[in-house]
């Protein structure tokens, strides 16, 4: 029977973080399904296993309603079609929920219903009622994270730390180096822009203008300037130094854009050596993406003194 490597159940008091933690999940490449039906879940998982999908997150709250009750089943069952299953359980004190849920305006999942029935019709009764609830599931559960004193930001630090790049052979942040022409303005999702038109320009060169930064006359022409090495070496040096921090920070992914006049000596050489180096350090994480090379500028030869690079 076909099935997931690895099920992350996602639950715990409603207000204490279920979405943010499902979109780090996400991020780090799990196939997230919110409001999960127990008794569904299951099937889901051996279809989600016959596509191809190894890594899995079911989001399971009181909003299920009538489903809470078979939560228990699922995870007696589920060890037939995940191999491995985490129950990632999120709690916070009852005065953080309700300072939560006053500042989002909106009402407990236990609170909406009429005043006759057996639910509770307060913020704090409802709470209540989903903590007795939820309780044979938090026993079960094995990550318990209190976020009460935690911002969104802190709890996806958490669920990434824990279930991220070093767990299980998760993927890193996803580096892309993009080199590109001033002339056509920066990239609009740049993270990062370093301008390289200061260092010598091939375009000059009878010999080198009409190839790329791609061909090897005019990476030799670019790196074997001085200021081209110095460049390369403080440019990989803050990137080392910055990657691994904002992967720490949560940033699942990273533009570095690298730009000189028309996008197709100088930044190509650079952006294609920076790339080969990372690679190196950060595996199949680095993409490469030359956006101008190939653009066409009919007024290139009009332009004063040329403005190709």
């Amino acid at each position: 029977m076909s099935g997931c490597e690895h099920l992350v159940v996602v639950t715990g008091m409603s207000g204490a973080g279920k979405s943010t933690a499902l979109h780090a999940l996400e991020d780090l490449g799990f196939f997230c399904v919110d409001n999960m039906p127990p008794p569904v879940a299951g099937a889901t998982l051996v279809a989600l296993g016959g596509a191809g999908v190894s890594r899995v997150a079911f989001g399971i709250d009181v909003r299920v309603r009538s489903f809470v009750d078979g939560i228990g089943q699922l995870l007696d069952s589920v060890g037939d079609v995940a191999s491995k299953v985490d129950v990632l359980f999120l709690d916070a004190a009852d005065a953080s929920l309700l300072r939560r849920f006053s500042s989002t305006r909106r009402p407990h999942p236990l609170s909406t219903v009429s005043a006759g029935s057996n639910e509770a019709p307060a913020v704090l009764d409802g709470i209540m009622i989903e903590r007795e609830k939820l309780a044979p599931l938090r026993a079960r559960a094995t990550h318990v994270v209190d976020t009460s004193r935690l911002s969104v930001h802190e709890l996806r630090r958490r669920v990434l730390k824990q279930f991220g790049a070093d767990v299980g052979g998760a993927p890193r942040m996803r580096l892309r180096i993009v080199s590109f022409g001033f002339k056509y303005g920066p990239p609009a999702d740049a993270d990062l822009v370093f301008d390289v038109r200061f260092l010598k320009n091939p375009y000059f060169e009878d010999d080198l203008r009409e190839l790329t930064g791609k061909d090897e006359p005019v990476r030799r022409f670019v790196l074997g300037e001085k200021d081209s090495t110095e460049l390369l070496w403080h440019v990989l040096s803050l990137l080392e130094f910055c990657i691994p921090r904002y992967e720490q920070e949560g940033k699942s992914y990273l533009t570095v854009a690298i730009g000189c006049t028309g996008g197709r000596h100088r930044s190509v050489a650079l952006a294609e050596t920076i790339a080969a180096q990372l690679r190196g350090k950060m595996g199949g994480s680095v993409d490469l993406a030359h956006r101008d090379v190939d653009r066409v500028t009919m007024d290139r030869e009009s332009e004063p003194g040329g403005s190709q690079s």
